[in-house]
């Protein structure tokens, strides 16, 4: 079985449950990926968002957009993770940087360097499309992804997230 590396150079072998140890690939996204990516984000989430899912990938998995990126991790011919955003321009007077929204690999598929070569690739595709810096938000109470996102060299920027409710209801309670 011949070994090849993926675009960050790097070889990976995932262990992922009865998975050969093949080489992962990080690759675009392409069409008949989806039910994989939907399968992983549900078992996470416990939530199925189909709907959502096509419309990422109307939306990011666009093909040479140096601006979106939508990649995923590939080993034995299964998605074992992805990995979608963005290169941001101006927002809240911050040059353009690049922005991941979604990050997230099997269960079965962690602790094995997935998830560091998703980064790695798409923070490579953000240095092509010319910036020097990228950004993620996440939930306080999510140790997972904040203890990863850390191990990746991330740490606290200067902005704070604000929200406030828009339910009528919600607003009339305060």
């Amino acid at each position: 079985m011949a070994a090849e590396a993926g675009k960050t150079g790097r070889k990976t072998r995932p262990r992922a449950s009865g998975e050969a140890a093949d080489t992962l690939a990080i690759r675009a996204v392409r069409r008949g990926d989806l039910t994989e990516v939907i399968a992983i984000d549900a078992a996470v989430t416990g939530i199925e968002k189909r709907r959502y899912w096509q419309s990422v990938l109307r939306r990011y998995g666009v093909a040479g957009d140096a601006q979106r990126q939508f990649l995923v991790a590939e080993a034995s011919a299964r998605v074992l993770g992805f990995v979608i955003g963005e290169v941001r321009d101006w927002e809240f007077g911050s040059p353009p940087c690049g922005w991941v929204f979604a990050i997230d690999v099997r269960p079965d598929a962690r602790q094995a360097g997935v998830g560091a070569r998703l980064l790695a690739a798409i923070c490579a595709g953000f240095r092509r499309a010319g910036v020097t810096k990228v950004r993620t938000m996440l939930a306080r109470d999510n140790t997972l992804i904040l203890s990863f996102f850390r191990s990746q060299g991330m740490m606290a920027g200067p902005f704070i997230p604000l929200e406030m409710d828009l339910d009528p209801a919600l607003l009339a309670a305060r």
